[in-house]
């Protein structure tokens, strides 16, 4: 028999299992899967389960196999924990215990997709820490693509649409409340009738900026993202430019790549609080190429772009950083796993998400202070054609740069 094989008091500790080994905790909200290597040596008859309990036994859980989820806990305090197998015979000796862990709540972001490539939007979100498939949260509010979208803390905006170049274009605003599910609730409408405008928001006001109506336009709007109404005039986004991709910090707005006839390569920014045109940033691409129908996030310090096309219209899996706060060209970052365009991004203050890579379902992260690939993160929906967006931003507890 091995060491250490106890078993508890009133049980037969000689043919008791083993203790598990190797246990290790990963941090959900109000909860903790524990992981953790079953024994070799079973004792007298197979096991028949597990047994989990945190260091002060008021929290556990069982199971069949590793790992087992421990629920009910509280977001911010730091648990250990311990497992103990279980036999015919009794309980093992307790594991020894698991390094601390700490539960945290959920940091959801909402990204934006063509429904079956129907050109009906829709909005989906994830919990940014994990790792996971996206859920449906809900319609837009109307059967458009190539939106603008934004958000505060609590509210999520949808503005503009259509196809471009060609195709009905719309003016229409609508918001949803995060915290819940469902479809768009009108807002108001844009100062001009726009197809993939850009959308920048800190924790106050959104930006719509450029899009395409007959030909690309510059015409910026913005609204207060509590209330509703019409948009109001900011200023423009010059050059004229579509498809672009968007980020920002709590000041700072950018608008990176974008098309007119052919590929932008620049990024231009502006003062989010106020009201006026853009001013020069740098290079869109390390190598000067135009860059368009890609995704952007940040941290609120740096903003990384995934490019979607690059130069003469080439897809790419290319992607570059800038600091916000700064001007200057983008620095090579990394590359998506599959290169691709039409994606969506959303982002918590330390992890980045694009969605729709590789002209299909998958979603890529990143840890947005380093550099390097993505890695696999999770899903779109079953049926979604691509993200079709321009930062789908939904923030449910800091998830963009602006919140």
């Amino acid at each position: 028999m091995a060491r250490g094989r106890g078993g508890f008091i009133g049980q037969d500790g000689l043919n008791a299992p083993d203790s598990p080994t190797a246990v290790s905790g990963t941090a959900g909200g109000s909860s903790v899967s524990v992981a953790f290597t079953a024994p070799t040596d079973v004792g007298g008859s197979a096991i028949t389960g597990y047994r989990v309990q945190d260091g002060t036994k008021a929290h556990g859980a069982s199971g069949s196999s590793s790992p087992i989820n421990v629920t009910g806990l509280s977001n911010g305090t730091a648990y250990t924990f311990n497992v103990w197998a279980i036999n015919a015979f009794g309980y093992s000796a307790p594991s020894d215990a698991s390094g601390s862990v700490t539960p945290v709540a959920p940091v959801h972001g909402l990204m934006s997709y063509d429904s079956n490539g129907s050109g009906a939007e829709k909005l989906i979100y994830v919990n940014i820490i994990t790792l996971g498939s996206a859920a449906d949260f809900g319609s837009v509010g109307s059967s458009i693509n190539s939106r603008a979208t934004g958000s505060s803390s609590t509210r999520a905006i949808v503005a503009g649409g259509g196809s471009s170049p060609g195709g009905t274009v719309k003016n229409d605003i609508t918001y949803t409340t995060i915290a819940t599910t469902g479809s768009g609730t009108d807002f108001g409408d844009l100062t001009q009738s726009r197809s993939a405008p850009s959308g920048i928001s800190n924790s106050s006001r959104m930006v719509i900026a450029a899009g395409w109506n007959s030909i690309a336009q510059v015409t910026m709007d913005y609204v207060t993202i509590a209330s509703t109404g019409n948009a109001t005039d900011f200023g423009d986004s010059s050059p004229k430019k579509y498809h672009a991709s968007s980020t920002q910090s709590t000041t700072r707005g950018l608008i990176i790549g974008g098309r007119d006839s052919g590929l932008d390569p620049s990024v231009r920014y502006f003062t989010i609080a106020s009201t006026g045109n853009t001013a020069e940033f740098g290079n869109s691409a390390p190598d000067g190429d135009g860059t368009g129908y890609g995704a952007a996030f940040s941290n609120g310090t740096r903003a990384v772009s995934a490019y979607g096309y690059k130069g003469n219209f080439v897809n790419s899996a290319d992607m570059g950083y800038i600091t916000i706060a700064s001007t200057g060209n983008m620095t090579d970052y990394g590359d998506l796993t599959g290169a691709g365009y039409g994606i969506d991004a959303t982002s918590s203050s330390t992890r980045g998400l694009i969605g729709g890579v590789g002209f299909g379902l998958g979603i890529d992260y990143f840890t947005i202070a380093s550099t390097g690939n993505g890695t696999d993160f999770g899903d779109l929906p079953t049926g979604s054609s691509d993200s079709n967006g321009f930062l789908g931003s939904g923030n449910m507890g800091g998830d963009h740069g602006g919140l």
